[in-house]
């Protein structure tokens, strides 16, 4: 079964035939090729501090959607997925083994930014026993065109984005393959697994969601065509307002970013076709100025390393930070007490998502206003997100607990006024905090100011009904 030009691709975060290097480069060199999904078991494990499972159900079934389709794409081109469960360095190993050393050309993937997936991509360079061709796939700018070195990565994000903007080019994307080189025979493919294999059941939506998500390049793509072309929701993007059936305007890409199903520049380019055919304002570049965030947390990653989850994160500064499981399980529970907050999180807790502006809100409250050990909120994140990338969540969370690198970051929210600013009716809150949807307008962000008689009148009571809050703080009234 052996070819003397065979090329093993690992597929990890790159889910996707468009704008995809590996498969573009195996395509060129080889007689035959090899794409290998991993089930690696690291990622179902515990998270380090808390020990909170790694994945959940709605981000274990988005993954497994992503990968029949990334399966059924490569098979329509000609070729076919290996798909097995293990850790990649050692099934790549037993690939390479079965196929003869000598047959093999290279083992072809994209790096990733994290230290994690570093660690993996070293292991598999001194396991494998053939050369290891390396890409760069997963930003708008390539590494390689940045104008300063990782080292030299700027700690403000302003000064990154003013730099990259007037000295750097986004690469063109790379076309989708339409005809692959076969897949080497006598190999077996192996089955897709089904979500009971890990222990989880198939996660029901929960109606309330104004979404619903579906894994794999096919859906992605047809997100961004709806997204750009059907309804124009790229246009008033800025307009987004917070949660549930309310945020009609905002992308929900991110899913799809986060295993690869779609790439950053193949939404960069087409919005700039859209902003060439259609319109170009604020709410097209602030998706841009998105897209540039994410990049920067992924090159922050790969310039501070572990750093980035360690509780003094890229600060000198000493805090005290507390571990309290009442609060925490408050926080967790979307019980604490302030409705802003608990409605963000138990949109969370029901449907693995939650809008940028709660994602900064939450955060805010947990590390600042309850001085809680930020790790704890970045883990039940990790948890719970459909859209979870170690980059951009624990980039976040450094940004919003005060200890990364940029001095605006020293800003504290306050929740309360950013939960009337973007609920002014108080309808999100109402959806997912019903005990309190009898009171009206705004009041319902500040059932505290509320006297007794008229909370009563609404069926709440403050300790009973609904908690009291957990913390206050005098910029809320």
């Amino acid at each position: 079964m052996a070819s003397k030009e065979t090329v093993v691709c690992l597929l990890r975060r790159d889910l996707r035939l468009h704008d995809n290097e590996v498969l573009h480069w195996a395509n060129q060199h080889a007689d035959n090729i090899v794409p290998v999904y991993c089930f690696d078991p690291r990622d179902f494990g515990k998270t380090d501090n808390v020990g909170l499972p790694k994945t959940n159900p709605a981000r274990l079934k988005f993954l497994l959607e992503s990968v029949g389709d990334l399966r059924k794409a490569l098979r329509n081109a000609g070729s076919g997925l290996i798909i097995r469960k293990g850790k990649p360095e050692d099934i790549v190993q037993e690939i390479v083994d079965s196929i003869g050393k000598g047959n093999v050309k290279a083992v072809a993937l994209h790096e990733e930014a994290t230290s994690q997936d570093r660690a993996v991509e070293l292991a598999l360079a001194k396991v494998c026993g053939v050369p290891v061709k390396k890409f760069w796939g997963s930003t708008l700018y390539h590494r390689d065109d940045l104008p300063f070195n990782i080292n030299g990565l700027p700690d403000m994000f302003g000064d990154y984005r003013k730099q990259i903007s007037s000295q750097s080019k986004v690469r063109n994307t790379i076309p989708p393959i339409e005809k692959l080189k076969p897949l080497l025979g006598g190999l077996e493919q192996g089955d897709l697994p089904n979500i009971e294999e890990f222990g989880f059941k198939d996660p029901q939506p929960d109606p309330r969601s104004g979404f619903v998500f579906e894994g794999g390049e096919t859906a992605a793509l047809a997100r961004l065509r709806y997204y750009l072309w059907e309804s124009d929701s790229v246009s008033k993007y800025t307009q987004e307002q917070v949660g549930g059936k309310l945020t009609k305007n905002s992308t929900k890409l991110s899913a799809w970013l986060a295993l690869g199903c779609i790439s950053t520049r193949k939404i960069y380019e087409d919005i700039q076709k859209y902003e060439n055919k259609k319109t170009s304002n604020q709410s097209t570049q602030g998706i841009v100025n998105e897209l540039l965030w994410r990049d920067y947390f992924k090159f922050l990653a790969l310039k501070y390393g572990e750093k980035i989850f360690q509780l003094s994160g890229l600060s000198d500064n000493e805090v005290e930070w507390k571990h309290d499981d009442k609060l925490y399980g408050a926080w967790k529970e979307g019980k604490t007490g302030i409705p802003f907050i608990d409605a963000n999180m138990r949109e969370l807790a029901n449907t693995s998502f939650m809008s940028n502006e709660g994602r900064q809100d939450v955060a805010s409250f947990l590390a600042r206003d309850l001085k809680l050990d930020w790790r704890m909120g970045a883990e039940w994140f990790e948890h719970l997100l459909i859209d979870h990338d170690y980059a951009s969540n624990y980039g976040n969370w450094l940004y919003s607990a005060g200890v990364g690198k940029d001095i605006r970051q020293d800003i504290q929210l306050n929740v309360v006024k950013r939960g009337c600013d973007n609920d002014p009716q108080g309808d999100y809150v109402r959806l997912w905090v019903p005990e309190l949807a009898a009171i009206q307008n705004d009041k319902i962000h500040t059932p505290w100011s509320l006297g007794s008689a008229e909370l009563g009148k609404d069926g709440v009571v403050l300790g009973d009904t609904y908690p009291t809050p957990v913390a206050m703080a005098p910029e809320w009234e």
